[in-house]
């Protein structure tokens, strides 16, 4: 089975809450709700992943060393497995705005549950929850 290295960041607020990303149409699982972030690519730390896929979805700068490791998700899906880093971020600058069509939300951890997310994502909710 193939394997799909994916990094993702809970972008934290001042108040707390936690920025989610709506997969717009046209890609797989359009619709659902996840963590910012995306594929790792070849040479690419996960921490240089997300430097990189923040300033390109998102229009926000970071650096790695503004990056916790939190936890980690790592799912089966139909024809591969994502093995997925998660970070934590409280540090950024800019304000978070849609580059690639996608529908942003900024969460209340005890709120998580509300918007509908892939398999992969769901056992970070609680983990996230217990954390903020």
């Amino acid at each position: 089975m193939k394997l799909v290295l994916v990094a993702a960041v809970a972008l934290i607020d001042a108040d707390g809450r936690v920025l989610l990303a709506q997969r717009p149409e046209g890609k797989d699982m359009a619709g659902l709700w996840e963590f910012p972030g995306g594929k790792i690519e070849a040479g690419e730390t996960p921490e240089a992943a997300l430097v990189r896929e923040l300033h390109e979805e998102l229009g926000i700068e970071t650096w790695s060393s503004c990056l916790a490791p939190l936890t980690f998700a790592s799912h089966s899906y139909p024809g591969f497995h994502l093995l997925m880093p998660v970070f934590a971020c409280r540090k950024w600058q800019g304000t978070p705005s849609s580059r690639e069509g996608q529908s942003l939300a900024w969460v209340r951890a005890a709120r998580l549950r509300d918007y509908p997310m892939p398999p992969a994502d769901l056992p970070l909710i609680p983990i996230l929850r217990d954390w903020l």
